[in-house]
């Protein structure tokens, strides 16, 4: 026993010694570290914020400005490309999510971004490969490179926090939504999030109130609006006939009481004029 204590003793030092040689690897790691409920709560605190223009280049090497996406809703989530398992299988869910959101709300209604976060090796090309591997191909959904000055001011006024770590990074799976004017107005968490924690808001977004909207185009997207509801069973989004049907049942029947009480009013008028007389 005596001699196996000595023993457990250089273990545990040799042990220690290890793990301040993997923790020097990563100072920020070290300094700061990564609290998820502080990293929430700077997430949360985000929302009302509206984004500055950023410039950021396409998988194919263009310049595009933030500002250019304006005019359309924006869902916006932050990846490394070196990342093997999280943002790739976050990614693909987004995708099939973003799928059924085209399909309900229109093709062309939003756009969407992936925007690396590891400056120094998620280049433009980098981004193109990740986008391949997880078969992305949708329209109106760029995969954007930029520098690390832009990252950090942008993913401060995100509220999206990032720290190196043993593994690569630690930061939450946080997709946020921005309106058409570059405001945040929801995040969404979780690597496979429910559909409707996304779209419900989208859906408010595209189809709510537009300043240059004809009456005819204000109706029509109220219809839309509340006609279009989830089906949990299919876990889509459908455009529910009934609803609509029963708008109309109802205005038929409100307009045709309306006019009984109308008819009855002249009715009982002209009676009393008549016995005045």
């Amino acid at each position: 026993m005596r001699l196996l204590i000595p023993f457990i003793v250089f273990c545990l030092s040799a042990n220690w010694q290890l793990v301040l040689a993997q923790n020097t690897d990563h100072p920020a790691a070290v300094a700061d570290g990564f609290d998820r409920s502080n990293a929430l709560e700077i997430s949360q605190t985000a929302i009302g914020n509206k984004v500055d223009d950023y410039l950021f280049f396409t998988s194919q090497g263009v310049r595009k400005n933030l500002s250019e996406y304006k005019g359309k809703p924006l869902v916006i989530s932050l990846i490394y490309t070196s990342c093997h398992h999280i943002c790739p299988t976050t990614t693909k869910h987004l995708d099939t999510v973003i799928g059924k959101a085209r399909n309900a709300l229109g093709k062309d209604s939003f756009h969407v971004v992936t925007i690396g976060f590891d400056t120094d090796n998620d280049t433009a090309d980098a981004m193109r490969i990740f986008a391949k591997q997880q078969s992305v191909r949708a329209d109106n959904w760029d995969f954007l490179a930029t520098d690390k000055k832009t990252i950090t001011s942008f993913s401060k006024q995100l509220g999206f926090q990032f720290f190196p770590s043993a593994s690569g990074f630690d930061h939450l799976i946080q997709t946020s939504l921005l309106d058409k004017d570059g405001v945040v107005v929801r995040q969404v968490y979780g690597i496979q999030f429910d559909t409707p924690h996304l779209i419900e808001p989208l859906k408010q977004l595209v189809f709510g109130e537009q300043p240059d909207q004809s009456f005819l185009q204000h109706i029509g997207g109220k219809i839309r609006l509340f006609c279009t509801v989830y089906d949990p069973y299919s876990d889509t989004y459908q455009f529910d006939y009934s609803i609509f049907v029963g708008l109309v049942v109802g205005l038929v029947m409100g307009g045709f009481m309306v006019f009984l009480l109308i008819r009855e009013w002249k009715s009982s008028n002209a009676a009393r004029k008549g016995n005045r007389l």
